[in-house]
């Protein structure tokens, strides 16, 4: 087994273009975290002509509801949700500059094309271990819709989050195509 690449979300055009599907990272950095309401309500800003809550160019959403926070963590439970529910809403997401996606699951065709296209990623976290996740968040601000609890959009700073990469630069998946 090969060591986990560490990469920063400050550093992806220099380490996004070198990752192929199936790769381990152990990533670092500003993430948004958002989940179905909030990207329902992300799009209904972007239907008005509404500025967004956050700069989508150079962003990374993570598809995630963190849990409130235990004593001494600025986070409960913090694992991913599945990516495909999100699936409408993510190309257009890619071609206005998000550079990658957070999630669980495989991807549509129509993300995976939009990825190869904007030369983006998704990345992957494994499902089911949220509380493991949360050891490597070191912040949480809430920055939107506040009024979706555990689903307001939220930045993160992250510390070592083990992730594998799910769909690459190039469209190539590590998950098998039926």
């Amino acid at each position: 087994m090969t060591a986990d690449l560490r990469v920063s979300t400050e550093d992806f055009p220099d380490w996004a273009r070198t990752v192929k599907a199936g790769d381990r990272i152990l990533l670092s950095g500003t993430v948004i975290t958002a989940r179905d309401a909030a990207h329902k309500r992300v799009f209904a800003a972007i239907g008005a002509g509404e500025p967004l809550p956050f700069d989508v160019g150079g962003a990374f959403i993570y598809y995630a509801g963190p849990t409130p926070a235990k004593a001494g963590l600025p986070v409960g439970s913090c694992g991913p949700t599945t990516s495909s529910r999100m699936d409408i809403y993510a190309p257009t997401l890619y071609r206005m500059g998000l550079r990658a996606t957070i999630g669980k699951g495989p991807r549509s065709d129509e993300v995976r094309d939009a990825i190869k296209e904007t030369g983006s990623l998704y990345l992957c976290a494994v499902g089911g271990a949220g509380a493991l996740a949360a050891k490597c968040i070191k912040s949480v601000e809430v920055i939107a819709y506040e009024d979706l609890g555990c689903e307001s959009v939220k930045k993160m700073v992250l510390c070592d989050l083990p992730l594998f990469v799910g769909i690459d630069s190039r469209g190539d998946t590590a998950f098998m195509q039926i």
